[in-house]
């Protein structure tokens, strides 16, 4: 049957319509995978990807300054009379953009006036671990040509079975925590592998297969939280039984500080996916069969088992996002149905602005930490509303979307050769 469809000036015999229909829908299954990973490419890749980068922050924070002015009574009530002393709208504007983005910056990095000094640092470290492993899995997974929008579900999955672990099993210290990470590990991997698995064997595609395994994994979280033996005690709300203290992320900087041992986890993960797809024979076939999964065929790959695999690394990173939400302070130790906190689809974004490099989604995550550490002093005091914080997020994905508006705006050169200048690196690392 030709590409552009069959011949209908050919009688067709009864007996081959079956096969016919399968070729069409093989045809169409393979047209979707080239249509997924022509968007992952566009998204990820530019000619100049740090300063693209870069600038779509710049352009997010000068968005939000704007949005900032716009919602402040004090700017507005000095709007009404800018024609007689518009000094006053300017200065008004400029206070409260100033004191917004200083409250950010407070909440996450350094505050002067605060008690401890290093607890900004601590709370965005916290929020970034899991964004971080998280939004490595879903980097990975763009790396294969994949969307793992299943970030979610793998997530709770693993939270359920570490935390579990945590609260039932009785282990020596040292031995408990160990088997807890191990049993997220698991947890994550074999969720997102039933969608590399749907995937390879049928021709499913990955974003329909993760999205709905998202939706079991919520009512599956809801179910557990029913049960008895799952509830802590007096069984009247949907709160796990608190996880051991053996099975307990260790601080890292004493008890007065949240950030605990995950972070080092989170550092580990990406020194590996860096590592794996740079020089891992396995993270090879990754790039391989991401870039053109037909020229990796012909080479003697099997795209089919490297689906698969990528999906149980992918799984395996969101586990360990997935334990350090329960074993560590995330969620106090507790698994409850909003465990994730939001982190699977966030997780989009990270790999989006890491621009499908390992160190590049470790940064990402490090800001968009930042960003939800400082959302708690940006209420605390400004009247700016803390969902500024969802916006600039929203905005960021926006302008790393649409490279060519970044390009436009600051009028930077397209390269020419950039394009294959990419290919023949191959997106390492």
């Amino acid at each position: 049957m030709s590409p552009e469809g069959p011949d209908l000036g050919k009688k067709k015999d009864p007996g081959e319509e079956p096969a016919a229909e399968g070729d069409t829908k093989l045809a169409q299954a393979e047209s979707g995978d080239d249509r997924t990973r022509e968007t992952i490419s566009q998204i990820l890749r530019s000619d100049h990807p740090a300063v693209v980068t870069v600038l779509a922050v710049i352009c997010a924070m000068i968005v939000g300054a704007i949005l900032i002015v716009v919602s402040d009574d004090a700017t507005r009530s000095a709007a009404k009379y800018f024609t007689a002393a518009p000094g006053d709208t300017l200065t008004t504007g400029w206070d409260a953009v100033k004191n917004a983005y200083v409250a950010l910056f407070e909440g996450a990095i350094y505050n002067p006036n605060g008690g401890q000094l290093l607890s900004p640092i601590s709370e965005t470290l916290v929020y970034a671990t899991p964004l971080i492993l998280a939004g490595l899995s879903v980097t990975l997974a763009f790396r294969a040509g994949l969307f793992n929008i299943g970030a979610q579900g793998q997530i709770l999955m693993s939270a359920a079975l570490a935390g579990y672990i945590g609260f039932a099993w009785d282990l020596p210290a040292g031995i408990h925590i160990i088997v807890a990470i191990i049993g997220g590990i698991i947890g994550g991997a074999i969720w997102a592998a039933l969608a590399g698995a749907l995937k390879a064997k049928t021709g499913a595609h990955e974003v329909i297969t993760t999205i709905m395994l998202n939706y079991v994994a919520v009512f599956f979280i809801n179910w557990l939280l029913t049960q008895t033996w799952f509830q802590a005690p007096p069984y009247q709300q949907a709160v796990s039984r608190p996880v051991d203290g053996n099975a307990q992320f260790w601080h890292l900087f004493g008890s007065g500080l949240r950030v605990n041992f995950s972070f080092v986890l989170a550092i580990a993960a990406t020194v590996f996916v860096w590592w794996l797809l740079k020089y891992g024979t396995f993270g090879f076939r990754i790039r391989a069969v991401g870039s053109n999964q037909d020229a990796a065929r012909t080479a003697g790959m099997s795209v089919a088992a490297t689906y698969i695999g990528v999906m149980v690394i992918v799984g395996a990173l969101c586990g360990l996002a997935g334990a350090s939400q329960v074993l560590g302070e995330a969620n106090n130790y507790h698994i409850t149905a909003s465990v994730d906190g939001g982190v699977g689809f966030t997780a989009i974004t990270v790999a989006l602005l890491g621009r499908g490099t390992s160190w590049g989604t470790f940064a990402a995550g490090l800001l968009f930490g930042a960003l939800t550490a400082g959302s708690g002093q940006l209420q605390a005091s400004t009247p700016t509303p803390p969902d500024l914080v969802q916006v600039l997020q929203a905005l960021v994905v926006i302008f790393i979307a649409a490279p060519g508006l970044i390009r436009l705006i600051f009028r930077l050169r397209r390269s020419k050769s950039a394009g294959s200048a990419v290919l023949a690196k191959g997106w390492n690392g």
